[in-house]
């Protein structure tokens, strides 16, 4: 298997990029440290917007004209799904509890979300106050997720303390999914997201955010 071919590797602007989404125009990050999001454009390479997390911010992805963004509260780490508006920030009155107070990346088709579980390896489908429509099991450990062209595409691993992780897609469309790998990434990335010609990860302890070709 061949590894993704990279386009740009760029230094994040804050330590430990965790999340990632792109809205059409900018590249979401949010780092675990700082717990802040960044709106990144991606053609100059300059931070247009960044605001405070409630806590701190594992995965995200857009939904119309805004947010959902996984971050983990209290002393357990419980993970919760935030509503946040660009230009206004995060919506207290709007959290969810994502299913088993567990999740680290999301993905959005249009119509509903979904949850990653990495240490349960499955894909859950959720209603908008996290109840779980459909389970879908995937052949590895989820560290990202996005939604193309109603597929999945998700970044994973069987050993997260290597640097053997995985592209891989996945078919839910009929009643058993079809999972194909597709390249490997030969480094301890995490998040995934699409602007619509190329694929964005973070290499989070390297500091950096990396563009590469859709394998």
């Amino acid at each position: 298997m061949q590894d993704v071919t990279e386009l740009r590797r760029l230094p994040s602007p804050a330590p430990r990029p965790q999340a990632l989404a792109f809205d059409g125009h900018y590249l979401w990050m949010g780092s675990l440290e700082t717990q802040r999001l960044y709106a990144i454009d991606p053609d100059h390479w300059t931070v247009r917007e960044e605001a405070h997390v409630p806590g701190r911010p594992f995965g995200a992805t857009v939904v119309g004209d805004e947010l959902r963004v996984i971050y983990g509260v209290g002393e357990a780490d419980d993970r919760v799904i935030g509503r946040f508006i660009p230009g206004h920030g995060f919506r207290e009155s709007d959290i969810v509890a994502c299913p088993q107070d567990t999740g680290s990346q999301l993905g959005y088709d249009g119509d509903f979300l979904y949850v990653s579980q990495w240490y349960d390896q499955r894909i859950l489908q959720v209603s908008d106050r996290g109840k779980v429509l459909r389970t879908i099991a995937t052949p590895r450990g989820i560290c990202g997720l996005v939604v193309v062209a109603s597929r999945f595409f998700i970044l994973n691993t069987d050993d997260e303390e290597s640097d053997e992780y995985f592209i891989s897609r996945i078919d839910a469309r009929g009643e058993s999914p079809v999972v194909e790998d597709l390249a490997r990434v030969p480094f301890a990335a995490r998040a995934l997201t699409f602007d619509g010609e190329r694929f964005w990860t973070n290499h989070r302890e390297s500091g950096e955010i990396v563009a590469f070709a859709s394998p």
